[in-house]
């Protein structure tokens, strides 16, 4: 489904708050039931009494006693049927109030007012921690995205100033490229925070393949040659011995994307697979046209362990770590490069995955070019 496609703010139906008497017909297990059904109870006991002192003689002082004790406790026993819940919620609700969204309220399953209260609390707790993580996710994608365009912008600088590149029109340019892909990267990503309402817009045009994603390999070679010993968000790497390779057919090939959100997919895969490759390994990016006019088939693989067929279907779930392919052991990555890519996918209507590798591992892309009209 594209963006295009995704209503703005289209959210699944919510259940109603409770299922059992949801239609609006007699709820004979309401407060006010009860209520009234203590009432009535205690007319007939104390009725009830009365004949009974009537017929047997018995003072009337008596049967007052036992009138206000039998009354008094079927109160005390309704009262606390409604009392104990809601001292139950006040005590989520406060928990809730202090940040802490795991305490639940037992009662939703009561017939009456209250359980639909207690619907009502869990609910919000419910979303109130999904916005938690949200944000939490917003930071750390924020992070993990800001990360490569500082690295090439450092790895520039710190060449100019040790006098390894000079400061030639073109070392400027590269340095302003990722200057304002930064840019464009913080309010970009700001954009997450309405992901899964899908109101994010694609920029999408014409773009000649070949030279796009020459400047993506060479801002990763720089990003790679920058992060020998550097603790960033995806870990510790000494990883200057991967070679990148570019492999696009034809070369005049032509695709129709929008190329910031497409430079986000490779950049990250470029980055996984960095991560995972052996010693003098090589990265080859693969780019062929596809079925459709100016569609795009992306594959991106490495010569490293590869993934196990049985975690293809997680690899892409945001905080996997990939732990898999490290034989069992993290690299202290935020787990969301994968992540990000398919989102981007997504946003354009396309498809990743792991695709079958005699070596290594091979994620491919696929992307539907401009969109079809239906006759």
């Amino acid at each position: 489904m594209s963006a295009g496609d995704r209503a703005p703010h289209a959210r699944a139906p919510k259940p109603p708050l409770n299922p059992h008497w949801a239609s609006g017909g007699l709820r004979p297990f309401s407060i006010k039931a009860k209520l009234g059904t203590l009432v009535v109870v205690s007319v007939f006991i104390t009725t009830g009494l009365l004949m009974v002192a009537m017929y047997t003689a018995t003072e009337l002082r008596f049967i007052t006693v036992f009138s206000i004790i039998a009354t008094l406790l079927i109160t005390q026993f309704v009262a606390h049927s409604l009392t104990a819940p809601l001292d139950e919620m006040n005590t989520v609700a406060r928990s809730i109030s202090n940040g802490d969204y795991t305490r639940r309220v037992r009662g939703d399953s009561r017939r009456d007012e209250l359980g639909d209260l207690a619907v009502t609390i869990n609910r919000m707790a419910d979303e109130l921690s999904a916005q938690d993580q949200q944000r939490k996710e917003l930071v750390a994608n924020v992070s993990h995205e800001l990360r490569t365009p500082i690295a090439g912008l450092r790895a520039v600088l710190e060449n100019v100033v040790d006098g390894v590149m000079s400061p030639d029109p073109e070392t400027m340019r590269t340095a302003l490229k990722q200057t304002e892909r930064l840019g464009r990267l913080v309010e970009t990503l700001l954009d997450l925070s309405r992901l899964d309402n899908g109101v994010v817009p694609l920029k999408a045009r014409r773009f000649e393949v070949w030279p796009y994603l020459s400047g993506v390999l060479k801002e990763a070679n720089m990003a790679v040659s920058q992060r020998a010993g550097i603790a960033s968000g995806s870990g510790t790497h000494t990883r200057t011995d991967v070679h990148l390779h570019l492999d696009v057919s034809p070369p005049e090939l032509t695709a129709h994307a929008d190329p910031e959100r497409i430079h986000q997919v490779v950049a990250n895969l470029i980055d996984n697979a960095v991560k995972h490759s052996p010693a003098h390994g090589r990265v080859t990016v693969r780019a062929r046209r596809g079925p459709y006019p100016e569609s795009l088939d992306l594959e991106v693989l490495d010569e490293g362990p590869g993934i196990p067929q049985s975690e293809w279907h997680r690899v892409f779930e945001r905080f996997n770590r990939g732990d898999a392919k490290n034989g069992g052991k993290g690299d202290g990555g935020t787990g969301l490069g994968l992540a990000i890519a398919r989102w981007a996918v997504d946003l354009h209507g396309g498809r990743i995955g792991v695709a079958e590798s005699a070596r290594g591992c091979r994620i491919k892309v696929t992307l539907p070019g401009e969109p079809r009209t239906q006759s």
